[in-house]
């Protein structure tokens, strides 16, 4: 009775962390000396940080909704 939510769960985490791996280290290569004074200060650093987060919160939202969307469309016809 679980298991699907334990599998939901398990992709759930995965794409997550993969859009985390990417995310950060395409923002490797973003420029945050021009918006910040010192980048690689304790708060350049956390800058970094929250800014990857939130974009891995919204990159990997949209492509599990994408996902979850894709399946129910079986129910249309």
């Amino acid at each position: 009775m679980y298991e699907p939510f334990g599998q939901q769960a398990l992709v759930h985490l995965f794409v997550n962390l993969m859009f985390l791996v990417v995310i950060w280290w395409a923002l490797q290569a973003f420029r945050f000396d021009v918006l910040v004074k010192n980048p690689k200060s304790p708060q350049g650093i956390v800058l970094t940080i929250v800014t990857t987060i939130a974009l891995t919160h919204l990159v990997s939202s949209f492509f599990l909704d994408y996902l979850n969307y894709s399946k129910m469309l079986r129910f249309l016809f």
